[in-house]
């Protein structure tokens, strides 16, 4: 490679360059954000490959781990409010990715089952989100991968039980408001 051509490494993008020289001691809480929005970018580019909506991405994962759950349990485990979940789900349904199945024993519960079509995208989309981590990891030691996650999940732990929050979705719980979600605040819909 001669010196007039770059590789992508050398060449800083605007908010790598920015963490590195501009806010090296900024808040941790603004560099996970950037971090997350590169896997996100990156991530959405794969999906578009197969017409897969970004935003389906987190509901076919949680599936393809654990069919046939409920609309409310669906959103608890994508940290998202359930308008959400009924939206993403409605579209989805049309796009023929699951179906929508009252259940014999009860008919008021509606239990989501992915269809054949929701099925395969597992093998179309699982090796896409996989090369987005590879690349994000690459050249990092396996004891520096080890303690970010470490690090990283007692994070979340830690603001799950923000006593600010507990107390305000306490607070929210008791008035009748379920539209704030403990879960929101450690979730994190990037690969």
């Amino acid at each position: 490679m001669s010196k007039s051509e770059k590789s992508p490494r050398d060449v800083l993008p605007g908010t790598l360059q920015h963490w590195r020289e501009a806010l090296p001691e900024e808040r941790m809480a603004h560099l996970v954000k950037d971090t997350s929005r590169g896997f996100s970018r990156s991530l959405q580019a794969r999906l578009r490959e197969h017409a897969v909506q970004y935003g389906h991405w987190t509901f076919l994962r949680i599936l393809w781990q654990t069919d046939g759950l409920t609309q409310r349990q669906l959103s608890e485990q994508a940290g998202v409010a359930e308008p959400t979940t009924f939206s993403a789900l409605k579209t989805m349904e049309a796009l023929g990715y699951v179906t929508r199945q009252k259940m014999p024993d009860n008919r008021k519960q509606v239990r989501i089952f992915l269809t054949p079509k929701g099925t395969s995208l597992r093998a179309l989309l699982v090796p896409a989100a996989v090369e987005v981590n590879r690349i994000a990891l690459s050249g990092i030691s396996p004891d520096d991968i080890a303690a970010t996650r470490r690090t990283l999940l007692a994070m979340m732990e830690n603001l799950t039980g923000d006593p600010f929050f507990v107390s305000r979705a306490n607070a929210e719980s008791l008035n009748g408001d379920s539209g704030l979600n403990i879960g929101d605040a450690a979730t994190s819909d990037a690969p």
